[in-house]
């Protein structure tokens, strides 16, 4: 691990600021993934930001009757909240898939939002990745890809966004909160957060430099039965090969969010209109475009079928 400064953000638009005039400085509140990263010197920050003093860790009502969830709220605590179990029932599925109780304890939902890929050419220094230095290539093409993104790929790379929670708050059609340098806030759709790899992988968020995550806030409940099914290579602590987080209401129609297949997030709403009609309708659309390789071309399949069990879970 590269040396590094730090210090304890005294308030929001102190981070932020502070994030914006240091060059090469990352916020750390848990830490699950960034240590870990720092550990590989995949990531070398000059200068931690330590956020876990800004009290930005409640769970509030709105006034237009949703959930205002702070940045730093826990994943357990999120998960286990009465009122996000009774009306997001989705949302404390997905995070309860999605890693062990210890992890869990310490990861915040902002950071569960920033998470960067698991991809193993990512993680290993020896091989070209254009997530880790942009331009060196993408191992994972022609490489084993097997776990790899199958839609939203580009020639730069192939890597799919690691966080089940994800999933559900893009379902929910959350709203990411920010705050910027000069102090100025701004409210992100969960659709427009996250970024397709393009020509720049490493620009994984629409986040500008030294902009600072606050809470994510969930409209108000719309019903339905909440499901979230995930598919792994084993049954425990294992990131998705596909996922799928959905909201069905009685008459059929509903929502459908897909993990493991893309950069980011995958919900195309038009394939929703499919619903009623069963999974492979909604497949077609969902995966329209779709570019797998050899190898992962059964997650085109896998969707299908998972979302087939959902929809018959949801019939019961």
């Amino acid at each position: 691990m590269k040396a590094f400064s730090y210090e304890r953000a005294s308030s929001v638009e102190a981070a932020a600021k502070a994030a914006a005039g240091t060059k090469g400085a990352k916020f750390i509140a848990g830490g699950t993934n960034l240590l870990d990263l720092m550990k590989l010197q995949i990531e070398t920050p000059t200068h931690l930001i330590d956020v876990n003093g800004l009290a930005l860790d409640k769970i509030e009502a709105t006034p237009e009757g949703g959930l205002r969830i702070g940045a730093l709220v826990r994943n357990t605590d999120l998960a286990s909240d009465e009122r996000v179990r009774r009306d997001y029932g989705l949302l404390s599925r997905a995070l309860l898939a999605g890693a062990s109780g210890q992890l869990r304890n310490k990861a915040t939902t902002a950071g569960n939002l920033l998470q960067r890929t698991r991809c193993p050419y990512f993680y290993d220094t020896n091989q070209p990745c254009n997530k880790r230095q942009p331009g060196s290539g993408c191992a994972a093409i022609g490489g084993f890809s097997r776990q790899h993104a199958v839609i939203g790929v580009s020639d730069a790379c192939i890597a799919t966004h690691p966080s089940d929670m994800a999933i559900a708050m893009r379902a929910l059609d959350a709203t990411v909160e920010t705050v910027r340098p000069d102090g100025a806030t701004r409210r992100i759709p969960i659709a427009d957060f996250h970024r397709l790899p393009g020509d720049t992988p490493h620009v994984e968020t629409v986040l500008e430099p030294g902009e600072l995550i606050t809470a994510v806030t969930l409209p108000k409940p719309i019903g339905g039965k909440h499901i979230y099914r995930k598919v792994r290579d084993r049954a425990s602590y294992a990131f998705a090969l596909v996922s799928i987080g959905a909201i069905v209401q009685p008459d059929g129609t509903g929502r459908v969010a897909v993990g493991g297949i893309a950069h980011k997030p995958w919900r195309v709403e038009a394939a929703e209109a499919d619903l009623p009609k069963g999974a492979r309708a909604v497949t077609d659309t969902l995966l329209a475009g779709a570019h797998p390789t050899e190898q992962n071309a059964f997650k085109v399949t896998l969707v299908e079928r998972t979302l087939g069990a959902v929809l018959a879970e949801a019939r019961g």
